[in-house]
């Protein structure tokens, strides 16, 4: 995005009094290390996919306090005048670490590491786990659709379901997890992900009859676009469609009743009149399992909306930021101590941790091994973490293809049950490998 803007205030209140506190008691510079990772996968889930690198980092460039901001903080009397002076003059200098965008994740992995002092790092909670647990979600539902599809392109098109915003992120996230396109054009304009669409209900609605209608899309977007048949008979509006553009009609689709018997009489009744070129694709309430249940059945493409823009029945990926260690002293520099929560049901691992997936050797992963200091790595080994901020500089940016062709190799790495949809373990264990002493 090119505009100006500031994301700064896309935060919670508690993260600005966190900071005015540290500093008076002089714990503000203290270096300190965050990590970002998931607890536990939602059940029906057998692994995760990081989305909402690309996202967080732009974020992170328009992370400054600009007058408008302050004034706003002073004039609600949100932080003291010490607090104020310090965040006018904010700028992350630290280092970030994160698993590459598009690979898999599982609970446990450290996607995001953090390490500055804590009054910048802290900061930073809120807007990471906003971004990356709503495109993570998104992500990860994309890709068992995808992997239900079979290879049969998906578009979607779910804007109408979610906020405005998240629709863009999540036509993003989507396209990332291997989705062919997107019914939203901010999302094609921002993200340059392909557009498609071509008609609804209330054009045909618009017009005296079904072939008026017909007919003036023909005319306008030629005899390759897709026709709507199932706005009132499904076959006489086929039939409709096939009378007026030939064989060389592009595509119907159908948008609601039994669409696994409508899809299998539509497909012969085009062969019978000779359109086998003409697709079939099918839009209406799908996610991986209806997608999944239609795999048989004569259809070219899928539309899928609510399902994806809500995860799925997992809206959220569960990620939480959290301290884990923090130097001895209240300088910059110093001896990192490991810190941990003891929360009944919400523990936390201690130490800056690192991360590699293990390979047998057939390439297929066995266990992500999550080790207390930088390892040694064997060839059967992949390290996970990369740098995407290094002394404050965005250092990790990459094309969105980048991502979408990495998930694709991400996901061909895992084992064959990674992709049951029933619920069940993550497809293969976490290990957290013994500590060192930092």
């Amino acid at each position: 995005m090119t505009e100006r803007w500031s994301s700064a205030l896309l935060t919670d209140h508690y993260e600005l009094t966190m900071v005015q506190a540290a500093l008076r008691s002089g714990a503000a510079h203290r270096r300190t290390v965050f990590e970002m990772f998931a607890r536990r996968l939602p059940e029906t889930r057998r692994y995760g996919v990081v989305a909402g690198t690309g996202r967080f980092l732009d974020a992170l460039e328009h992370f400054r306090f600009d007058s408008g901001t302050l004034d706003f903080l002073a004039q609600n009397g949100v932080v003291d005048d010490l607090t104020l002076s310090f965040l006018a003059d904010y700028r992350f200098s630290g280092d970030i670490w994160g698993y590459a965008e598009g690979d898999c994740f599982f609970p446990g992995s450290p996607i995001l590491v953090v390490e500055g002092s804590f009054a910048e790092c802290v900061v930073l909670e809120t807007l990471a786990l906003s971004v990356y647990n709503h495109d993570c979600a998104i992500a990860s539902a994309a890709s068992r659709m995808v992997r239900a599809a079979h290879g049969r392109p998906l578009i979607e098109m779910g804007s109408r379901r979610t906020h405005e915003e998240a629709a863009v992120a999540s036509a993003r996230a989507a396209y990332l997890a291997g989705f062919a396109a997107t019914s939203n054009l901010e999302a094609g304009r921002r993200h340059g992900i392909p557009t498609t669409g071509t008609s609804a209900h209330s054009f045909t609605l618009l017009h005296d009859n079904e072939r008026s209608a017909f007919a003036a899309q023909l005319a306008s977007l030629g005899e390759g676009t897709t026709l709507l048949v199932d706005t009132y008979d499904v076959m006489r509006a086929v039939g409709t469609a096939v009378e007026l553009a030939g064989p060389e009609l592009g595509a119907v689709r159908l948008d609601s009743g039994d669409l696994e018997e409508l899809a299998v009489q539509v497909r012969r009744f085009l062969d019978e009149k000779g359109a086998t070129g003409t697709r079939i694709i099918v839009t209406g309430d799908l996610d991986e399992h209806s997608i999944q249940a239609l795999a048989i059945a004569p259809v070219d493409g899928y539309g899928v909306g609510t399902a994806l823009v809500t995860g799925s029945g997992a809206p959220t990926a569960s990620l939480v930021y959290k301290l884990v260690a923090r130097a001895l002293g209240d300088g910059p520099e110093g001896p990192l101590s490991p810190v941990a929560k003891r929360s009944v049901g919400k523990p936390s691992k201690g130490g800056r941790k690192w991360a590699a997936r293990r390979l047998d050797d057939r390439g297929t992963a066995v266990s992500e091994r999550v080790f207390a200091h930088e390892p040694e790595l064997t060839r059967w080994e992949r390290p996970l973490l990369v740098p995407l901020v290094r002394k404050g500089e965005i250092v990790g940016r990459e094309p969105l293809e980048a991502a979408r062709e990495r998930h694709v190799r991400a996901v061909a790495e895992l084992p064959v049950t990674a992709h049951q949809m029933s619920r069940g373990e993550p497809a293969i264990p976490t290990v957290f490998e013994q500590r060192a002493s930092l």
